[in-house]
């Protein structure tokens, strides 16, 4: 059974929680104690609904102001597929709770507040979605009972949302009117939709094809552990470890170690114990090469017909993810995928206005949620594909080297 990613970004107040909060109760998704503890503290239990919101507003000043400030993530699973929720915070001062949330997504839903229509943060939050490359897109237009669930609303919406969708570049986008709080067209096709002739959210989700979302094209694995047990059973066995993030690997294949740029051929492929004749993104291997070469943690193996980038010098977007500021010459710990290497800011370039794109001039310091495109130089060569052609050998982010906190995510232009 496949995993489905998906985050949900919208304004303050248009619905997220509540829609998360949805389809885990209408998917019976809820365990008896947790749904004992929401209609316990739920506000409007006189009236008889549960808040389900409280599902996902697990922080205090989250239940006290009614909104969203951590990125929460919840699980599900139906007959066809298990799902990864992250709901992401409405408020501009969260853009990189934002950000982390929908690193790693699928999927994002977009919600609109049927009133308000596309608002300041719907292009916000579509234009961070365009930047992280999220391959699938649904605008989730929410309190459709608000609106006396009006057609002409929904296509008001549908034709202003296009427009934004086209300047960024969007696709595979899906349209679909909702009520989360009375649940319609969430997990059944709704009655009050007899106009509309799309399925319900979650057949949409259970369906939606990701398998396509890997590339098999760019054959790269970053070695995230060496075996070499040096038993008397297994006295020569020397295994590479690891995740294969993209591509395909066959036995017989000729890879360069990167950045030694060291060659060999693949001798026998190891998943789940078994040798293979034939591995694919997203499963994790063992390879196996022919000669005896130096290969340690951080190195990426890859096809050598087919070579990423390695440089020293990264032209990166960076979302600043820290309350101390960021400013040229401050020396940071870049990590990509399973390699670490010391590096400094060399050049901050631009500032990126989220909610238009434009250019702005370079700021001295980088603040907490800004998005900036600066110049890292590294310690030693970095092999690297760019985020938009890869994404999964494209992102890194930025650690503090005294504290080890994260303080920046990369996306490598």
């Amino acid at each position: 059974m496949d995993i489905l990613r998906f985050i949900t970004a919208g304004s303050v107040d248009d619905g997220k929680s509540t829609l998360i909060g949805r389809l885990l109760y209408d998917s019976k998704s809820i365990m008896i104690d947790q749904l004992a503890a929401m209609e316990s503290q739920t506000k409007n239990r006189e009236e008889g609904d549960i808040d389900l919101a409280l599902l996902t507003d697990g922080l205090r000043a989250e239940r006290e102001q009614g909104i969203t400030i951590d990125v929460a993530y919840k699980y599900f699973s139906t007959s066809k597929r298990k799902f990864i929720i992250a709901d992401a915070p409405g408020h501009i001062q969260y853009t990189r709770n934002m950000v982390t949330g929908a690193s790693n997504a699928n999927l994002v839903i977009i919600l609109i507040d049927a009133r308000n229509g596309v608002t300041e943060q719907t292009r916000r939050h579509s234009i961070i979605a365009s930047l992280l490359n999220i391959p699938h897109i649904v605008v989730a237009i929410n309190k459709m009972d608000m609106v006396a669930y009006s057609r002409d609303t929904y296509n008001n919406i549908v034709i202003d949302y296009a427009k934004v969708a086209a300047s960024l570049g969007l696709k595979n986008v899906t349209y679909i009117p909702i009520s989360a709080l009375d649940g319609d067209n969430i997990v059944d096709r709704s009655e009050n939709f007899s106009w509309y002739e799309g399925e319900p959210l979650l057949h949409l989700l259970e369906n939606v094809e990701v398998a396509g979302d890997s590339n098999l094209t760019h054959a790269r694995f970053p070695v995230q552990y060496v075996i070499r047990p040096q038993t008397e059973a297994l006295h020569d066995y020397r295994g590479y470890a690891g995740k294969l993030i993209s591509g395909i690997y066959r036995k017989g294949d000729k890879i360069t170690v990167l950045p030694s740029g060291l060659q060999s051929r693949i001798k026998a492929i190891e998943t789940g114990g078994k040798e293979m004749e034939e591995v694919f993104a997203p499963q994790s291997i063992v390879l196996h090469l022919e000669d005896n070469i130096d290969v340690s943690r951080g190195d990426l193996i890859v096809a050598s017909d087919d070579l990423p980038k390695v440089e020293q010098e990264l032209d990166v977007l960076v979302c600043w993810m820290d309350n101390k500021p960021l400013a040229e010459g401050n020396r940071y710990l870049l990590q990509i995928n399973s390699r670490l290497v010391k590096s400094i800011v060399k050049e901050i370039h631009y500032k990126l206005d989220v909610n238009s794109l434009e250019k702005e001039p370079s700021p001295g310091l980088v603040s907490l949620n800004d998005i900036v495109r600066v110049t890292i130089k590294t310690a030693s060569p970095v092999p690297y594909d760019t985020y938009a052609g890869l994404r999964a050998n494209g992102g890194a982010i930025l650690i503090d080297e005294t504290s080890n906190v994260t303080v920046g995510a990369c996306m490598i232009q």
